[in-house]
């Protein structure tokens, strides 16, 4: 297959390990020689293929931030114009005298990757390098990467990180085992599709394929965060069955209501009253009823009642307080918990 590059322009290369997307890399770099086909190659190419590779180990990072410029083709005075910038983007103002070799790897990428970036070259090449270092670095690295795209330097991206590849490119050369499969500015449909690719292990022959994997892709992520969500919501449901503290049931109800409505139903009119014992009659008082008067405008005659659990009493009476039911307006009636005689 082949494939062509503009000025600014960023490329993704995808493909699963033994795809090929080094090799490549070290073909456009000038590293390796093709076997077969040819390349054009205009302008300064510069190539972040193996962190630890241009540097000494016995030399400081000083001496290793020339001697890595030294080797992209760079001026002693060109390099003294951006030396204090090139440590400072890579956050190593206080380990400059110290050697190489005693360096973390997160350290030596962000050297590596900050003398690339600011010698601001034709071509930037990065095997895998943004995605090492800590958090803070990497969002610092993708956001040099988009203004350097901006300036119009073209880059070639090859990264395990298919988010990274979505954020950043603009084009995407997916191989398999040396083989064209896709070289296309449609980012995000083939994408889709690579990630299927590695769930499955097909390879896509035709464009329908390719379509079918995205779709296929996207709706089982949109059933895994169903089930998270449901999941989610049963504990809720237990949180709620259970009583506990009020304000976490009525949080829960609301999540419940809004995610899983089925967990909740809608009473029809509350339940008429007990009767009351006339005043000086004998026997035991029966248990005041719930009030719960519906919404106004809910439908039926005066309204539906208040949502309530399948399977708890009417105004989830465990809840009730000496403050009254949280459901219904009524105070609580002396006696035990929930308004039943103690």
């Amino acid at each position: 297959g082949t494939f062509a590059l503009d000025r600014g322009e960023m490329r993704g290369i995808i493909g699963a390990n033994g795809a090929g997307k080094s090799t490549l890399l070290k073909a456009v770099s000038g590293i390796m020689v093709p076997t077969e086909g040819h390349m054009e190659i205009n302008g300064s190419v510069a190539a972040l293929l193996e962190l630890g590779s241009g540097f000494d180990g016995e030399l400081t990072v000083r001496e290793n931030t020339y001697l890595r410029g030294a080797m992209l083709g760079y001026t002693r005075k060109f390099m003294d114009e951006k030396y204090d910038e090139i440590i400072a983007f890579a956050e190593l103002k206080d380990f400059q005298e110290r050697p190489f070799k005693q360096l973390s790897s997160g350290m030596k990428s962000r050297l590596a990757f900050s003398i690339a970036c600011l010698v601001s070259p034709d071509i930037l090449i990065l095997d895998e390098v943004l995605s090492v270092g800590d958090g803070a670095f990497r969002k610092k690295s993708g956001a040099k990467m988009k203004e350097i795209l901006k300036s119009g330097v073209t880059g070639i991206l090859v990264s395990h990180s298919i988010s990274q590849v979505r954020e950043l490119c603009t084009k995407i050369l997916w191989l398999d085992h040396g083989r064209q499969i896709a070289f296309t500015d449609e980012v995000e449909l083939y994408c889709n599709a690579y990630e299927e690719f590695l769930a499955t292990r097909k390879l896509p022959k035709t464009r329908a394929d390719i379509e079918a994997m995205s779709e296929t892709l996207l709706a089982r992520r949109a059933a895994e965060r169903e089930a998270a969500r449901r999941t989610e919501a049963q504990k809720l449901q237990a949180l709620l069955e259970q009583g506990g503290s009020e304000a976490a049931v009525e949080a829960a109800e609301n999540v419940l209501r809004k995610y899983r409505p089925e967990v909740l139903r809608e009473t029809a009119q509350p339940s008429p009253p007990p009767p009351h014992p006339p005043p000086g009659g004998a026997g035991e008082l029966a248990p005041p009823a719930h009030k719960n008067p519906p919404p106004p405008g809910a439908g039926g005659p005066g309204g539906a009642g208040r949502a309530v659990l399948y399977g708890l009493a009417p105004c989830l009476n465990p809840l009730r307080t000496g403050r009254g039911c949280r459901l219904c307006p009524s105070p609580a009636p002396a006696g035990g918990r929930g308004g039943w005689p103690g």
